[in-house]
């Protein structure tokens, strides 16, 4: 089933994209008024879209099988728990769905990040070291792979130059998801090859937060500037 969708479209000529996923139990409407509130504004530029998708309902076994806005169901949420092969190729079928109508719009792989909250930011990790290595960059936040993840069966066993850099950012007081399986997850990525930078935040539990978004928003306009001819037109 196909993620609903929030946008905010890019204010002048789009020539990029982010895909923001929102975490276990949430929506991307819920995720795009969070990070409003936190900045003040929308996450918005000139020439970059933003995408927030919504998982479509299913069996969460963490929730005792209740039904939930999730990307993929686990058995629990613990590091040392394996990952479901199942769900997660169920998942991986609406994500490529979602890059592929980026590209048909125009919108080539080195111009598209994705990224996430939790849950989200796990998926954010497959997509851009298991399904799209072409991508201009990953960030997560509060997120982390399982140790027997298949992205790094993926990373160890194929060729690649260069991967989309990678910006994590994680509190140092989450209990949910403690900022050692992050760390752990980050540690593990860049001895694989992934270059990129980890950012505890202090005084932080299992949130986003004023501070990392900021970062966030300026990192993802120095990963995907204007294009030339777009800022030449305006002069």
């Amino acid at each position: 089933m196909k993620p609903a969708l929030t946008t905010v479209n890019a204010t002048g000529k789009h020539s990029a994209s982010v895909i923001f996923f929102h975490g276990s139990g949430d929506t991307g409407s819920n995720v795009m008024e969070w990070v409003r509130f936190l900045i003040g504004r929308n996450l918005e530029y000139p020439h970059i879209k933003i995408i927030y998708p919504t998982a479509p309902k299913q069996k969460y076994t963490p929730l005792d099988g209740e039904l939930s806005n999730v990307w993929f169901d686990r058995k629990s949420v613990n590091i040392a728990a394996s990952e479901s092969k199942k769900s997660m190729s169920q998942c991986y079928d609406a994500v490529n769905q979602l890059i592929d109508e980026e590209v048909a719009s125009g919108i080539p792989l080195n111009r598209i990040i994705v990224g996430g909250f939790s849950m989200g930011g796990t998926l954010a990790l497959h997509t851009g070291y298991h399904l799209r290595r072409s991508l201009a960059g990953v960030f997560a936040h509060s997120s982390f792979l399982n140790r027997g993840s298949v992205v790094y069966d993926s990373l160890a066993n194929g060729k690649a130059e260069s991967f989309p850099e990678l910006r994590m950012y994680h509190g140092e007081r989450d209990t949910l998801v403690p900022k050692d399986w992050g760390l752990e997850t980050f540690e593990n990525l860049t001895k694989l090859g992934v270059k990129g930078t980890f950012h505890p935040l202090r005084n932080t539990l299992h949130e986003l937060k004023t501070a990392s978004i900021t970062d966030l928003q300026q990192w993802i306009h120095e990963k995907l500037p204007p294009l030339e001819n777009h800022v030449q037109n305006k002069l």
